[in-house]
């Protein structure tokens, strides 16, 4: 199976790099490309992210791809999928959002979030992710100084336009699961399960890609095999 790991828009590639090291030791081809920094993109974001990483994908090589994306990664699927040229046999949303077509990335998220952001914005950027957190909290999910250290390297300020970009049409097709990491992606999960996909929870946070590596390998894995395994009409 080739797994292409696909990180949240506002993190960086680091959030999936021990899984696929974890995935590559069961023998799966896993990769963990990079979208283009937000702050480097200069309008028509869901386009020019898809047709970015595509590219990477596409260079990689043109066998079937099993996507398996994070957090907001999960609202750049349909646009990534049409831009690969390399078909994609299955989905995998780990604590992920679904695609939301035709709404903005702000008119999804709780209102409190929504005010806080709107708010906070300073000449059209927002903080980098980690400073939407409580004071504490992220080292909370990421006790290990190092490993907190590297993530917060690959932060950086975000543009507040990606969150106001209407969403282009397009949602989930073919087959797919959810594995659900925290409280907070219930709604999703739920909203996945109404899609007819299996969906898996794991007592985890939001960040266990980076803290609990082999546990939530080892359910991709297994969600991976079933998938490529179910019959497909």
């Amino acid at each position: 199976m080739r797994f292409v790991l696909l990180h949240s828009p506002l993190l960086g590639p680091l959030t999936w790099q021990a899984v696929a090291e974890d995935l590559r030791g069961r023998g799966a081809h896993a990769e963990t490309p990079a979208w283009p920094p937000l702050s480097q993109v200069g309008g028509d974001f869901y386009r020019t992210l898809a047709t970015e990483l595509a590219g990477t994908v596409d260079a990689a090589g043109r066998e079937p791809v099993l996507l398996v994306a994070h957090s907001g990664a999960g609202a750049l699927i349909p646009a990534l999928a049409a831009a690969l040229s390399a078909p994609v046999a299955a989905t995998i949303l780990v604590d992920a959002i679904l695609p939301h077509p035709g709404q903005c990335w702000l008119d999804t998220a709780p209102p409190g979030l929504r005010q806080d952001l709107t708010l906070g914005s300073q000449g059209g950027e927002l903080p980098s992710w980690d400073g939407w957190w409580p004071p504490g909290a992220l080292a909370r999910l990421v006790p290990d100084d190092d490993l907190r250290r590297d993530l917060l390297a690959e932060l950086g300020p975000l543009p507040l336009a990606y969150f106001e970009e209407i969403a282009p049409p397009g949602g989930l097709a073919g087959p797919g699961a959810y594995l659900q990491l925290s409280g907070a992606y219930e709604d999703q999960a739920q909203a996945a399960r109404g899609l007819g996909w299996p969906a898996r929870r794991l007592q985890l946070n939001h960040l266990s890609p980076l803290t609990a590596s082999r546990v939530v390998a080892a359910s991709i894995f297994d969600l991976g095999q079933a998938l490529n395994e179910a019959p497909h009409g």
